[in-house]
């Protein structure tokens, strides 16, 4: 890593990881626990929150998420019922046809989330397939669903939260206006980096970090 690192910043990050470690690590456990023994539907609720986020924030989306399922309308509404719905959410028309088509894939003619992760064996390889198989889905989203689901440890979630932070601590002399897949990675081998040196494993940091500026353990 070429980069200065703000040595001010970074005790700064070491005392909220102090202070919240207890809270991540029940967090994580509850992830590990979807995978363990959550049904598709259960899985497919996660992949639908993930396509909401681009853009938008989490709260809102997860709010988004449980405003159709109580209208009976995340399994079984149109792409026009849903968007409807989602207001809360930005670019609502393209992500409830990405929900729906998703859905078609993963709940109708015997289709599975979990039968579908299965074939690919490493995290990675996960995430490429989701990246080019589920419409809407980058390697941010994916990250998160596989995060969410307790199978994703070593990926980062590159949102604006982190992306900000990384900069702040000098990972990164500044944020990308673009974000290509290839970027991305760049990007992620770095948070990688960063990681092993501080001694705070990927998915703990991922959560110190979105906790400096959002103030919680969320999703």
């Amino acid at each position: 890593m070429n980069n200065k690192i703000n040595i001010e910043y970074e005790d700064e990050i070491k005392g909220i990881y102090s202070k919240i470690k207890p809270d991540i690590v029940k967090r994580i456990k509850e992830f590990r626990k979807v995978w363990r023994e959550a049904d598709n539907e259960e899985l497919f609720i996660e992949l639908s929150f993930c396509l909401f986020t681009p853009q938008s924030g989490a709260k809102q989306c997860w709010k988004a998420v449980n405003l159709l399922l109580e209208k009976n309308l995340l399994f079984h509404g149109t792409a026009e019922e849903i968007a409807e719905e989602i207001n809360i959410v930005r670019f609502r028309n393209n992500k409830s046809r990405y929900l729906t088509e998703a859905r078609e894939k993963f709940t109708c003619d015997g289709g599975c989330i979990r039968g579908c992760l299965d074939r690919n064996l490493a995290e990675i390889e996960k995430r490429e397939w989701l990246v080019e198989n589920v419409k809407g889905m980058g390697y941010k989203e994916a990250s998160h669903f596989l995060r969410n689901i307790g199978i994703g440890s070593n990926l980062a979630i590159l949102d604006r939260h982190i992306l900000k932070n990384m900069q702040l601590l000098g990972i990164i002399e500044e944020i990308p206006k673009s974000i290509t897949g290839k970027v991305y990675l760049e990007l992620e081998n770095k948070l990688r980096d960063y990681s092993a040196g501080i001694g705070i494993h990927m998915e703990h940091l991922d959560f110190v970090l979105w906790y400096k500026e959002a103030g919680e353990v969320f999703k």
